[in-house]
């Protein structure tokens, strides 16, 4: 960056009871954007009154002023979540606040169910958004005009970028300086940060063992854990059912009852897991990722990425080379 050039500016708007992470996480990466990119950025915490407020987890904070009186133009306004929402969805002049100030920023962003209040503000209508997986189908059926992605960790429309809770702000922000910065830049932030992974957006917010339910039989149960040690193994119905001791046809309908995903599913998603890690940690020839996590050839696991990422393994890959390549240096 120029070291003459203004430093974009980045106003959070909080309230009172926010998740403290929805604040903390983007505002850590602007601020190590900051200062390793020659002030990059400046960040304002802007709450509706200017007053001091509390966090959910009781993190007191004071706050650089009233949203009302950040006046200019902004570069990036971010809308923070948590458990007080609902009393900031009912302070009408701060929803105002946000529409008035959004109205002035060369992009607006949500984390969690900031996007409430994006939406309140209507600048979610007609648009693809996210927020926290709990409180999807609470934001598509009070907005039905916006189009939910309730499995995104965070969603672009345009100008317009919401995000999935807690920590997927700090993959939004990481994208962001992306965009700002190029790249390895970002990736460097992430490094400073500790972070284990710059996610894109279009992964799941859980890895397949969170997202599936835990089976309530023992040989379900175990059937479990022992498909992510032998993903190459055989993983047909037939195969798991014989392990597990039933019929294929009682155990398809058990698994897919207690898991909430069918046994294709589950192994699928289970593959594309253990493929995605090895792509971006390792420099491991695709054809030999797609051998040892079960796919047999890389055009089936090249389908099975396009299903669950929408990108295939190479581009996969390609996104995180910049980080590799920074380890080996």
């Amino acid at each position: 960056m120029d070291s003459t050039a203004e430093p974009r500016r980045v106003v959070l708007a909080v309230f009172d009871r926010l998740q403290a992470l929805d604040l903390v996480g983007p505002l850590e990466v602007f601020s190590a954007a900051a200062r390793l990119y020659g002030d990059a950025y400046s960040t304002e915490v802007r709450t509706a009154t200017g007053d001091p407020i509390a966090t959910s987890s009781g993190l007191q904070l004071i706050p650089h002023g009233a949203l009302t009186r950040a006046r200019g133009q902004i570069d990036t306004l971010i809308v923070a979540g948590g458990e007080g929402t609902p009393e900031a969805l009912a302070d009408d002049a701060f929803v105002r606040a946000i529409r008035s100030a959004a109205g002035r920023s060369r992009r607006v962003a949500s984390v969690c169910t900031g996007a409430f209040l994006l939406a309140q503000a209507g600048l979610l209508d007609g648009r693809r958004a996210t927020t926290h997986w709990s409180a999807c189908d609470e934001l598509k059926r009070r907005h039905p005009v916006i189009d939910v992605e309730p499995d995104a960790i965070f969603v672009r429309d345009e100008h317009v970028y919401s995000s999935a809770g807690v920590t997927a702000g700090m993959d939004l922000s990481l994208a962001l300086v992306e965009e700002d910065l190029g790249r390895a830049a970002a990736l460097e932030v992430a490094r400073w940060l500790v972070l284990f992974l710059k996610r894109p957006g279009g992964q799941s917010q859980f890895s397949v063992q969170l997202a599936a339910q835990t089976a309530e039989r023992e040989p379900l149960r175990d059937l479990q854990d022992w498909i992510a040690g032998n993903l190459d193994a055989d993983l047909s119905v037939p195969a798991l059912a014989e392990r597990a001791c039933m019929s294929p046809r009682n155990f398809a309908r058990a698994f897919r009852r207690e898991v909430g995903l069918t046994p294709a599913a589950y192994v699928e998603s289970a593959r594309v897991e253990a493929a995605r890690i090895a792509l971006d940690g390792t420099r491991e020839p695709i054809e030999n990722i797609a051998r040892r996590c079960g796919f047999g050839t890389v055009e089936t696991m090249r389908r099975a990425f396009h299903r669950r990422l929408g990108v295939g393994p190479g581009g996969y890959r390609e996104r995180f080379q910049a980080r590799l390549d920074s380890r080996a240096a």
